[in-house]
């Protein structure tokens, strides 16, 4: 036994080393780390783990006509890490395979058929696998498809052949299976993982550099300066060739490397363009797979093109984000995430530049005001939350600039504007779930409003600086923190809107002077001012035993 457990482990060596050099090729690399498998990746995927099937079958060693193996640590990987489709596939190509090698072997039957329920067994617990645990669930996949085995060994024995020799088999090569193939699939399936982790790291790597990107961008963008300074800082950060801006039409903005390369016109032409423009779905271009004209209007070595949609208000197409490359389509792609990320930032920020335009009615110099206080500082601490999350968690950071663009979007876009107030309700939530991402369970916010009241109109940043107040001032103020209620009710031909929280409680001062000159609590302060320039009344405010209340009426 002692004998076949070193041999074993020692061709076992050779499987881990066969997946470990097959991990290493760009195009497996590019599988593995796909989230979602077409047609094409199924057949190869099933190829690749039925041949480490079979060469487990192959490198096997011969005790009293069984083969001692590691043919199943192909078929439980298969199905542990890429699905049912893969897995039953690999298990009924290595089963079958079994079946022709030694077909008189008194186990040829018995491994046969567990190989081929292997593909099942593995393919069951593939929906209960995360990063973490497959390779537990990989480990007891091997190990409940070697114990099958040995079960129907002993079963066609008892019918088929000599059961003392089905007996003396199964005691000698138990241990030996059951070690070989449960350690190999635990430690195949760590080599793949490692494989996915790197992409997730270099997905950190990549919103860590989009958020430099846009902390150097920003600046532009607020001034209305020129945007080919932007477009020179994503050239220089992403190491790119040549990068435009086009609106519907027309390249509005550009940056080039060098002399080598010339813009040949400003019109779009690109049919790869006016499709991104259409859809809103980005494009990897590289210069064999497109027609000459998606390069036409660049003179000099060009092999690739990323081609990015720019949205504006409402979700409509503004325009396009173009980055050309002289490398190829496949290095190109690698930064599709990157420069998709980017895209979203600049619509938000083209967003930000039309900000002007919403300045003309005397109400909107106390919003600009109270924008003054929020963004520069909120924005800061957003920025700052996101980047301590891309190494560690790079999913929630994603989570985070979403609802910092909602955040934005719905400020810049609805800056002279009544809006519902389920609108309102949303931009509250999205300021939340970035304080939270800060302070975690310290924050916690419910809603208690009727369906009725949801459509009923409010001034834009009437709620969420008074829950920002309450966070910032009550509830952070409190060791365990605290909850925030927003609440309505209807009143004559309106509705009362109410914020309460359970935090320190507001100071009496601030309540007696909401109506002179405070330095601070300006949020509080323009709301009050607006709200009474509206509807005649602002902000009653209440200290509570535990916490604030306050409450403000909306006119229908």
């Amino acid at each position: 036994m002692f004998e076949l457990t070193s041999r074993i482990l020692n061709n076992l060596g050779y499987i881990i080393a066969v997946a470990f050099f097959f991990t290493k090729f760009k195009s497996a690399r590019n599988i593995f780390t796909k989230k979602e498998y077409d047609r094409k990746d199924i057949v190869l995927l099933s190829i690749f783990f039925s041949f480490l099937s079979i060469i487990g079958t192959y490198t096997g060693i011969d005790y009293r006509g069984a083969i001692v193996n590691t043919r199943n640590i192909g078929v439980a990987v298969a199905g542990i890490v890429v699905g049912p489709q893969v897995g039953i596939t690999t298990g009924i190509i290595a089963g079958t395979h079994r079946l022709f090698v030694e077909p008189g072997s008194p186990t040829t039957l018995a491994c046969a058929i567990a190989t081929m329920a292997g593909g099942f067994i593995s393919s069951y617990f593939y929906k209960k696998t995360n990063e973490k645990n497959s390779y537990i669930y990989g480990f007891i996949s091997g190990f409940l498809i070697e114990n099958l085995s040995m079960v129907l060994i002993l079963i066609t024995g008892y019918f088929l052949y000599d059961f003392d020799i089905a007996i003396d088999i199964v005691k000698n090569i138990y241990i030996p299976m059951i070690l070989a193939n449960a350690l190999g699939v635990s430690i195949v399936i760590l080599i793949i993982r490692d494989i996915i982790s790197e992409k997730e790291i270099m997905a950190g790597k990549q919103a860590k550099l989009a958020l430099e990107i846009a902390n150097k961008s920003l600046p532009y963008f607020r001034r209305g300066e020129s945007l080919n300074e932007v477009c020179k800082i994503i050239l220089n950060s992403l190491e790119a060739q040549v990068v435009v801006i086009t609106n519907d039409k027309n390249i509005i903005a550009s940056y080039l490397d060098s002399d080598k390369y010339t813009l040949n016109h400003t019109e779009i032409k690109s049919t790869a363009t006016k499709e991104v423009l259409k859809n809103g779905k980005f494009m990897v271009l590289g210069k064999e797979d497109s027609e000459i004209i998606d390069f036409q209007c660049i003179d000099g070595d060009i092999k690739s093109c990323i081609i990015l949609p720019i949205f504006q208000e409402e979700r409509k197409i503004y325009g396009t984000l173009k980055l050309y490359f002289d490398t190829s389509k496949i290095v190109a792609s690698r930064k599709k995430y990157l420069a998709e990320g980017l895209s979203m930032l600049i619509s938000t920020f083209i967003e930000i530049s039309r900000v002007e335009n919403f300045k003309s009615m005397a109400r909107e110099a106390e919003l600009k005001a109270l924008q003054a206080q929020i963004n520069p500082h909120f924005l800061f601490n957003a920025l700052h939350t996101i980047s301590s999350f891309v190494r560690i968690n790079p999913d929630k950071a994603r989570e985070i600039i979403m609802d910092l663009s909602t955040y934005l979007r719905y400020n810049l876009e609805n800056s002279a504007k009544l809006v519902p107030l389920h609108m309102e309700l949303n931009q509250v939530n999205a300021y939340v779930n970035i304080e939270k991402a800060r302070f975690g369970d310290k924050i916690s916010l419910t809603c208690n409003i009727p369906n009725e009241l949801m459509d009923i109109k409010l001034p834009n940043l009437t709620i969420q600086p008074l829950v920002e107040n309450s966070i910032k001032h009550g509830i952070l103020k409190k060791r365990e923190g605290g909850n925030i209620n927003i609440s309505a009710y209807r009143e004559k031909n309106g509705c009362i809107i109410i914020i309460e929280d359970n935090g320190v409680g507001i100071e009496h001062e601030i309540i007696r002077n909401i109506d002179s000159t405070i330095s601070k609590n300006i949020g509080l302060k323009n709301v009050h001012n607006r709200l009474k320039l509206l509807f005649g009344k602002g902000l009653v405010i209440q200290r509570l035993k535990e916490g604030t209340k306050i409450s403000f009426y909306i006119e229908k």
